[in-house]
């Protein structure tokens, strides 16, 4: 697979890690074309027109606290010219860029993935209006829980997106951003009908089909590598009047790996079944540490009775009895609600004060070879026999992503920058800390990887990853070819060429041309 990657400028044995690319004098000469251009920023030690709620701490603590990085400088802009002149100013003096929509990078990149870089925070971009054409124009630092609720206010519509209110648009959406109504509407990236955004020269652009396609194509999947998005234009959908919402817990399903094997494969065949399975339907299987299996999910638009008739018993038929079962109809937010996990809907500007300590792998499976009854029986081993004894709580959700009518997949595959539109299964292992703080043990990381490892069997090649659920273990020659894919990925260089030759947007996964320039962050 390696092999058959060819790269249009330079082989990108690219970095794994970076020297900070600040010294004394670029620190200041950063600060001083700030002040001068009047754009709101702090460091450590000083400040220019930032209010009260922030301060350094609240600024640059990281949503994942087992990996933190410190930037040289934090700006606040309220306008996309202060976020030009952010770009300029750190680009003149030599200052890795990184935008900060929510800050939940898995990977801490939203502080730069380095110490010593700038970080452009979005939390003053907030703002949502639905125009008559049912395009909601959405700053980069709004929240999804608050941009649910505004978009059903104004007009009762909706978007695909992720299940965390906390979650900031400005990441989220440009680099896949799946939930339960992604089988039905794509993936929140395939919402966006335009972007405003600045580039790494500084200048303030649209982009869509027609105007700068080429940033368009690269923003809807890499946004990190190419530009500061200060809005979006996302095309909104009239929200379901309700959506059945499903739940089976599992239990038994833990006492024996060869049987649940079994119904996974038999789980594979059904999701193709066209007489049982439409794009209404999604759903996931959950476990952790404490023996639970859940499979649970949505049907948007459904009937409760008929789905919990017809087609509920044949997504757990292979399973052992259920302990139990819960089909009940909701209503469009009532049903995002209750997906968040007792996180509130509406939250603050600022003030934002959920964290975790967690390490996390992703596995991305194509649907033209799905999982085999050995793969899944290696899997289910591991989780019996070492799950209850791992050093710290974990857990395991597999959601479906392809299957019968899936949007995700009905997406043309080079028309955005995310590459995974083969998908069936994306499988995310998770772990934390006990008290959700510092320090984590390094051998929960040994676990999660060694769980990874019984579906990949050491051919880590052969499987995609999700971007959004960053993981820094993996080096950027790594990203590239289970993230984007050669095609992809090679388009992507020849854009960065042209829109960023300097990487000035950079983390230690971006898209960069030359070893070189990599070497020299």
């Amino acid at each position: 697979m390696l092999q058959s990657i060819i790269f249009t400028t330079v082989l990108f044995s690219i970095q794994t890690s970076f020297a900070s690319s600040h010294d004394s004098i670029s620190f200041i000469q950063a600060e001083k074309c700030l002040k001068a251009h009047h754009v709101p920023y702090q460091t450590r030690t000083s400040s220019f027109g930032i209010s009260d709620h922030n301060n350094w701490t609240v600024l640059t603590t990281p949503y994942n606290r087992r990996i933190t990085w410190e930037p040289a400088i934090v700006t606040l802009p309220f306008t996309p010219q202060q976020v030009s002149r952010s770009v300029t100013c750190a680009a003149a003096a030599g200052l890795k860029i990184q935008a900060k929509s929510g800050g939940h990078s898995y990977a801490s990149f939203s502080n730069g993935g380095q110490d010593g870089s700038l970080i452009v925070n979005m939390q003053n971009f907030n703002t949502i209006n639905l125009n008559e054409d049912h395009i909601a124009k959405v700053g980069a630092g709004v929240r999804l829980g608050n941009l649910d609720l505004e978009l059903y206010d104004q007009g009762k519509r909706a978007l695909p997106h992720g299940v965390c209110p906390g979650v900031g648009a400005g990441g989220h959406f440009t680099h896949g951003g799946y939930g339960y109504a992604g089988r039905l509407w794509g993936l929140a990236l395939d919402s966006i009908v335009g972007l405003d955004l600045v580039l790494a020269n500084g200048s303030y652009v649209h982009a869509n089909l027609t105007h700068y396609p080429d940033i368009y194509f690269a923003m809807r999947g890499a946004a990190d590598s190419f530009g500061v998005v200060t809005s979006f234009y996302l095309q909104t959908r009239p929200a379901p009047s309700s959506v059945v919402t499903f739940t089976a817990k599992i239990p038994d399903a833990l006492k024996n790996a060869s049987l649940t094997a079994d119904a996974f494969v038999k789980l594979q065949k059904t999701v193709y079944d066209t007489t049982l399975i439409n794009a209404n339907i999604s759903f996931s299987v959950y476990t952790n540490q404490r023996g639970s299996f859940t499979l649970r999910g949505w049907c948007i638009e459904c009937n409760a009775t008929n789905f919990e008739r017809e087609i509920f018993p044949n997504l757990f038929k292979g399973f052992p009895h259920p302990a139990s079962l819960n089909v009940i109809s909701r209503g469009w937010i009532e049903s995002l609600t209750r997906l968040a996990d007792g996180v509130p809907m509406s939250l603050p500007l600022y003030g934002y004060d959920y964290f975790d300590t967690f390490y996390s792998k992703s596995i991305v499976t194509q649907e033209t070879k799905p999982l085999s009854h050995e793969q899944w029986r290696k899997f289910w081993t591991f989780v019996i026999k070492n799950g209850t004894a791992s050093p710290s709580p974990w857990n395991t959700i597999i959601d479906m992503y392809g299957g019968r009518g899936s949007q995700i997949n009905a997406v043309v595959k080079d028309s955005t920058a995310f590459s995974h539109r083969d998908s069936l299964w994306v499988i995310q292992n998770n772990a934390n800390t006990f008290n959700h703080e510092p320090p984590f043990s390094e051998s929960i990381i040994t676990f999660i990887d060694d769980l990874t490892n019984t579906i990949m069997d050491n051919r880590p090649e052969e499987f995609g990853i999700y971007l959004n659920c960053a993981d820094p273990s993996l080096s950027a020659t790594e990203v590239a070819i289970r993230g984007y894919g050669p095609d992809t990925y090679n388009r992507l260089l020849s854009i960065k060429q042209k829109a960023d030759p300097y990487s000035v947007f950079w983390n230690p996964q971006t898209v960069c041309i030359t070893s070189l320039l990599c070497e020299q962050c």
